[in-house]
């Protein structure tokens, strides 16, 4: 079977590369079709996975708006050629030639407020699927949910193994305590109105009093939090990740991430997910801040807490072994689904 998948964002390219590597190696054919955006290729290449380049990331509507057509137009001349019998993801573009060329295109998403995205996807696509813990609004003649996250395509333990000789890379041991900080650009087309934290300095600052401070920043940062910034192939940071005593920032992947590897999670930003917050009511392993008022003081009380409660780090390992228990391994399941479709829903 010819399979397209169109990879937008570096997170998809962890998402996919478990899924595309087991496709391969049952005899299926793979063309990847991706944007640059910003470490997405480097992970690519890092990963060994072969791929196009349809298209660049745009900052501003206007822009975006251009990129659109720009880049359906490109997917479709590289579909002709490819002749896809299914198509995978890279919503918007994705699901547009889909129609063009008759062929079934499946959305995934996990992002409830990328209204833009799913305005310009969810018409033209075949089946949207989701985790069970997505709040938005999908036709139920579409949607098909599974039970867990989508980081557990690249986070299960089926699939990642934690090194913790990565930590002798920012000279840290096993016995070392530390947080991982996280600032985003809030560029995206789902992000343009948000925000998370309104003082960096103080962050880091408040934080060190407990651990060492690592951050890793979408921004320009003031000069002072320079000492602070990771610099390691980002293939690695999962690792890090994992052996981290918390996790405090603006990205909801990463606080997901954080929490599904056994390490508490602060989501500081002024909208929600439904991931983020099932993790926090049934497995109290995120907490999110979205007052924008207070957000920043609220996260930094709750971090000192879980700080200086040396039991905390065990207690999220054994909340991590009991989400495992009750999640489903879902490269497992999006590759059945992929594989079975035709028989099961055409």
């Amino acid at each position: 079977m010819n399979i397209m998948v169109g990879i937008g964002h570096p997170k998809q390219v962890h998402l996919w590369k478990n899924i595309i590597k087991n496709l391969q190696n049952k005899g299926h054919n793979i063309k990847i079709v991706t944007w640059d955006k910003d470490i997405t290729l480097y992970l690519l290449n890092a990963f060994g996975l072969e791929y196009e380049v349809v298209g660049i990331n745009y900052k501003g509507l206007i822009k975006k708006g251009f990129n659109l057509f720009s880049s359906d137009l490109r997917v479709l001349t590289i579909a002709r050629e490819f002749k896809p019998d299914i198509l995978l993801a890279g919503a918007p573009y994705l699901a547009h030639v889909s129609r063009l060329i008759r062929k079934p295109h499946i959305s995934f998403t996990d992002t409830e407020h990328a209204n833009l995205t799913n305005l310009l996807s969810f018409p033209f696509t075949d089946y949207v699927i989701t985790p069970s813990c997505y709040s938005g609004k999908i036709d139920p003649d579409k949607h098909i949910e599974f039970n867990g996250f989508m980081e557990l395509t690249y986070l299960h333990p089926n699939y990642f193994i934690p090194d913790p000789a990565f930590l002798e890379q920012i000279g840290l041991n096993i016995n070392d305590k530390f947080a991982i900080v996280r600032f985003v650009a809030w560029d995206s087309s789902h992000d343009i109105s948000d925000k998370g934290f309104d003082d960096p300095v103080e962050v880091v600052k408040v934080l060190e009093r407990y651990c060492k401070v690592f951050i890793t920043s979408e921004i320009e940062l003031p000069i002072e939090l320079d000492k602070y910034q990771l610099n390691i192939s980002p293939e690695i940071m999962h690792h890090l990740m994992y052996y981290a005593n918390i996790f405090i920032g603006e990205s909801a992947s990463m606080a997901c991430e954080s929490a599904i590897l056994g390490t508490p999670a602060i989501f500081v930003s002024t909208s929600r997910r439904g991931y983020t917050d099932e993790l926090e009511s049934q497995y109290d392993m995120v907490y999110t801040f979205s007052d924008p008022k207070s957000c920043q003081e609220n996260a930094l009380d709750k971090a000192v807490k879980l700080l200086s409660n040396n039991s905390t780090k065990k207690d999220w390992q054994d909340k991590r072994k009991n989400l495992l228990k009750e999640k489903v391994d879902v490269t497992k399941f999006i590759i059945e689904f992929v594989e079975n479709y035709t028989d099961s829903f055409i």
